[in-house]
């Protein structure tokens, strides 16, 4: 391992998978509990799927923490019947809070080694946290993550969310990728946790966008992040989910968590500093010009003027944006300027929409 700690970034070889399946044949991680934390409300027509492919894991050593968030359906009864069937299954009934306040729910009685999330409308395939452990146990990681599929409700072509790839990051550089949202996306229930790294890490209560303010903490508790070219986790896609929803003012918390973010990389990250930067002025700009396009008076003139307090209160500098190309230094030049007036003029341009 001291050599692979000395690469930049470790790309997984070919006779790890022969060690997988070796590792899987006699057992070894048969041993590691884990805790899988589900926020339930409103699904009960889609809870079962979900539950099931999680009772069916390959790696049986499992404790699943159904948390019924007040739902007003029949998932609180679905959740009871679960947990008669399966002596591994946890259900928490509580008061509607929403989905942060559930996850933290859930993992105040975790006793496990390790912790996942599933949100309760998608599903896992068979091997997804048998193939995770083995990542972290063998790579001697703190979190692992798979591949993601994204599938419609209406039959849509399904396609990958994440980018395929399969290889070892040091903290530095899953950051680094989590900004880029190029082979690490925000989502937390995609990956494994080693719970000693998440376990002083609430999520933020009453926040949409709530894995934006928590994924950049976990990875920066993490020594080394694992990835595995593994579909392990299918997305669901439904009309009522957060992303199909109306714009509303609700989604600068986005925002929010990347200011959060900003102050943490000043501190701990001082080196990704520029490149935040440059992530969260052109994330005001994307949502600037969403504000105007689709938000009403009051919301919209509340929106732009919280926009730009958090540009003047994040200032960037020539050195900050030296490296980037030519037509992006432009754009931020310019809306150091005006930054309502550049949002209306890529709109009217139609780019970032």
């Amino acid at each position: 391992m001291n050599i692979i700690r000395n690469l930049t970034v470790t790309i997984r070889k070919t006779t790890n998978k022969s060690s997988y399946w070796i590792l899987k044949g006699i057992g070894m991680s048969c041993k590691n509990l884990i805790s899988i934390i589900i926020p339930i409300y409103n699904v009960q027509k889609l809870l079962d799927r979900c539950i099931e492919s999680v009772v069916c894991q390959t790696h049986s050593n499992l404790e699943i923490i159904l948390v019924d968030d007040g739902s007003p359906d029949d998932c609180p009864h679905i959740c009871d019947e679960w947990a008669e069937k399966d002596s591994r299954i946890k259900v928490i009934h509580k008061k509607n809070g929403g989905l942060s306040d559930a996850r933290n729910a859930g993992m105040k009685i975790a006793k496990g080694e390790f912790i996942g999330f599933i949100d309760s409308d998608d599903w896992i395939a068979p091997e997804m946290y048998e193939r995770l452990l083995h990542a972290i146990i063998t790579d001697h990681s703190d979190i692992a993550a798979c591949n993601v599929k994204m599938v419609w409700e209406d039959d849509s072509k399904s396609r990958m969310l994440t980018q395929q790839n399969n290889c070892i990051l040091n903290k530095g550089q899953a950051q680094s990728a989590l900004l880029d949202e190029s082979i690490l996306k925000q989502p937390v229930w995609y990956k494994l946790y080693r719970r000693s790294i998440i376990e002083n890490i609430p999520f933020e209560k009453g926040k949409y966008h709530e894995d934006v303010f928590w994924s950049f903490q976990a990875i920066g508790n993490a020594s080394y992040v694992s990835i595995i070219d593994y579909v392990g986790y299918y997305y669901w896609q439904r009309s009522g989910s957060i992303m199909g929803e109306k714009y509303s003012l609700n989604r600068l918390d986005a925002v929010e968590g990347k200011c959060k973010r900003q102050d943490y990389f000043r501190e701990y990250f001082p080196e990704l500093e520029s490149k935040g930067l440059i992530d969260l002025w052109f994330t005001c700009l994307y949502h600037g010009q969403t504000a105007l396009r689709e938000l009403k008076k009051k919301e919209k003139t509340q929106a732009l003027e919280t926009l730009n307090d958090i540009i003047n209160k994040y200032p960037i500098d020539k050195d900050d944006i030296k490296d980037l190309k030519n037509v992006h230094r432009i754009w931020i030049l310019l809306e150091k300027i005006s930054f309502v007036k550049v949002c209306k003029v890529r709109n009217l341009l139609k780019i970032g929409i």
